[in-house]
């Protein structure tokens, strides 16, 4: 199981494609931004520590084993600006699992670019890495995200109560999940959440 997109991945407004050391200012404006990473696992991120992580993870350009992750700029086709990303991290072969993560420019919110490039970010989970399900995990309280996660046909799955240190503070962490298509309509043994 591998991933070798060919870019850019276009969608109707969107050109999906690997970050690079030019990203660096666009990201900064929402990477860097304390009220858009209040609910993410990380920091809002400087110059220093962007640049660092673009000739590492955020600048992979590919998938090719377990445990590693491909993060993929979402800019828009009109204007080029880079708006956010979305990441899709490869967790198991043996049980074809793994995990979506996005985070968007606030000035952009409400427009649907984060539901349009996650989904296309799904459709290379499912279709080109084989995936069986693909999770996403977040803070209980970032509404914006429960409901991008519910767009995009993910099922809340449960609530992990205070399963986390982030920024020094226990947090509860809601899972929501989502099944390749052909598996979506299979019967299932009892409710979910």
């Amino acid at each position: 199981m591998d991933l070798r997109p060919s870019y850019p991945l276009v969608t109707r407004r969107l050109r999906l494609r690997p970050l690079d050391g030019d990203d660096l200012t666009d990201l900064l404006a929402y990477r860097g931004d304390p009220v858009v990473c209040r609910y993410l696992p990380f920091a809002p991120m400087d110059a220093e520590v962007l640049a660092r992580r673009l000739g590492g993870d955020l600048g992979r350009r590919e998938i090719v084993g377990e445990g590693q992750a491909l993060t993929l700029g979402a800019e828009l086709a009109t204007t080029g600006r880079l708006v956010g990303d979305v990441v899709l991290f490869f967790h198991s072969a043996e049980h074809a699992a793994g995990e979506i993560g996005y985070v968007f420019h606030p000035d952009v919110a409400g427009q649907g670019y984060a539901t349009e490039a996650c989904t296309a970010v799904l459709d290379l989970a499912f279709g080109d890495l084989g995936l069986h399900r693909v999770s996403a995990r977040m803070d209980p309280r970032n509404e914006a995200s429960r409901r991008l996660a519910t767009r995009l046909g993910m099922r809340r799955e449960g609530r992990h109560r205070s399963s986390e240190l982030v920024k020094g503070a226990w947090s509860d962490v809601d899972v929501y999940a989502i099944l390749e298509p052909a598996s979506r309509s299979a019967p299932r043994d009892g409710p979910l959440c």
